[in-house]
């Protein structure tokens, strides 16, 4: 571990640790999100096209259903930028008509073939480009800017025949693991108000837990679907890079390497609905990832690690997630007939060097010190701090936390990236080859639970264990385990590039064994 990551390591364990009686006295908040009582809103989007296939509810219903759920627990989460339901009900009211004609004119089974989704509500992160919505991405400077046409994915799910509802939070251009801005303040985790539900997801992951969405887009950077995922205990997949279309999504890099790490993906709270959703998504390349292709447990070899490496500088893995590492690999061994291989991935410890390293030697990164009115000038960090504590500013505490890591790297000298841009190539050739078509890697998503708001200053390290896998460009799932004192516990699977269907296999397994999501009580 390089001295300058060690230090900063050290002192942000040490302030968690001084500063731990203080998180926990600023959490007042005592409101509980509404219990969910329908039954309709426990079932998974497959089996709500199913229904509205079959007549047992309308589409117009249904929409309604959700949308009324949204509107209950909006108070209590701020996740909603901006919604079109008057749209959304005008939609699902011509797709009960177009069933009726369908049923009529003896073209139902080409309609349903060609639109899987038809009559289903979905919603959508607001960086993933919905037409006519905000996609100010959380940043002032673009208050008030709409998206002119769909994002790539948005338009596959609509053409599926899916309704959008709205739009969702996110931290400023994304650029964050807790969602919160200065823009629309911050969205609160369903299981716990006073705590995060992670970023840059955190309001397609909260509206998820609750009930208020039966599915998401979103997008996937440095964990942004499975940190969220993770916190709010639902199931989210980040996909092979350049599989699934990034088009439209907000920010975007020039640098051509970007896609290699970007990827827009699903987050569901039903296993089932990742493919469901995947396919989709996938669009005319799904033969690449043959999702469809059974996958026998008995056949499957399974890797575990329940932390990436023991030190003075990082944050233990809290025992709660570690157990359930442990515990999905035996239930996959003595219960499903998969094997166990010792084998680890000790470079994996180095995930913060190289993850540093190589993300921010791309072109293009956002400065967050840029002045939006003339881009030649930056603005002094100090002073904006300072604005900031004083109430004002144009850049949250994060987004200046973000350029700090930015412009110092972590002390990581710029003479070193070379080498881990080596070592990424070279732990990327040997997961890809030990993994092979039939392995897979349990992990931890982050190094604890939800935690406090703007907990995140001090637990950054934790996303060391899903940032590395957007550098090595592999697929990786977070499976929801159960709950401890309250809050999700869940684990990440990993395979090989292009082997994502074994990420979803085992995610529908262990979804089997240890039950899913379990909404807020």
């Amino acid at each position: 571990m390089e001295i300058g990551v060690r230090l900063v390591g050290v002192l942000l364990r040490l302030l968690n640790f001084l500063l731990t009686p203080l998180y926990w006295l600023r959490a007042r908040d005592q409101r509980k999100v509404p219990l969910l009582r329908n039954p309709l809103l426990l079932k998974s989007a497959t089996e709500l096209a199913a229904a509205v296939r079959n007549g047992e509810i309308s589409s117009e219903d249904l929409v309604l259903l959700y949308i009324n759920r949204v509107k209950e627990v909006e108070p209590f989460l701020n996740a909603v930028v901006e919604d079109r339901y008057k749209a959304a009900i005008d939609e699902a009211k011509a797709v009960d008509r177009q069933m009726e004609e369908a049923k009529r004119s003896g073209k139902f089974g080409e309609l349903i073939k060609e639109k899987p989704l038809l009559g289903v509500p979905f919603t959508v992160k607001e960086s993933c480009s919905l037409e006519g919505l905000s996609n100010s991405v959380g940043c002032l400077e673009n208050d008030g800017s709409k998206a002119k046409t769909d994002g790539g994915v948005v338009a596959l799910v609509k053409a599926a025949g899916g309704i959008p509802l709205l739009v969702s939070n996110t931290p400023e251009l994304c650029l964050g693991w807790e969602t919160t801005n200065l823009l629309r303040g911050a969205t609160n985790n369903p299981y716990c108000l006073n705590r995060t539900p992670g970023g840059s997801s955190g309001g397609e992951g909260a509206l998820l837990a609750c009930g208020a969405s039966p599915l998401s887009v979103s997008s996937d950077i440095a964990g942004s679907i499975r940190l969220p995922a993770a916190f709010c205990g639902v199931f989210g997949h980040k996909p092979t890079p350049g599989v699934i279309s990034i088009t439209g999504h907000i920010p975007t890099l020039s640098d051509e390497q970007f896609p290699k790490f970007l990827t827009v993906g699903p987050m569901t709270r039903k296993a089932d609905d990742l493919y469901l959703l995947m396919n989709i998504m996938l669009d005319d390349k799904k033969d690449l990832l043959n999702l469809d292709t059974p996958v026998d447990m008995k056949d499957v070899k399974v890797h575990y690690m329940t932390e990436a490496t023991t030190s003075i500088a990082l944050i233990d893995v809290h025992e709660a997630i570690k157990d359930k590492i442990t515990d999905a690999a035996k239930y996959l061994h003595k219960e499903c007939g998969a094997t166990i291989s010792q084998e680890k991935f000790l470079d994996l410890e180095d995930s913060v060097e190289i993850s540093i390293s190589v993300f921010f030697s791309l072109r293009d990164i956002p400065n967050m010190l840029q002045d939006p009115s003339d881009p030649k000038r930056e603005k002094s960090f100090f002073l904006e701090l300072a604005k900031y504590a004083c109430g004002g500013g144009s850049r949250s505490l994060q987004g200046l936390g973000f350029s700090v890591i930015s412009k110092t790297r972590l002390f990581i000298p710029d003479s070193r990236t070379d080498f881990y841009n080596q070592k990424a190539n070279s732990l990327r050739a040997q997961m890809t080859q030990t993994l092979g078509s039939n392995g897979v890697l349990l992990y931890p998503v982050f190094n604890d639970l939800a935690h406090y708001h703007h907990g995140v200053f001090l637990k950054a390290s934790g996303v060391m264990y899903t940032m590395v896998f957007n550098i090595l460009g592999m697929p990786a799932t977070t499976v929801p385990m159960g709950l401890y004192r309250g809050l999700p516990v869940s684990i990440q699977v990993i395979a090989a590039p292009n082997q994502d269907r074994l990420c979803l296999a085992v995610a529908k397994q262990l979804e089997l064994g240890f039950g899913g999501w379990r909404p807020p009580t």
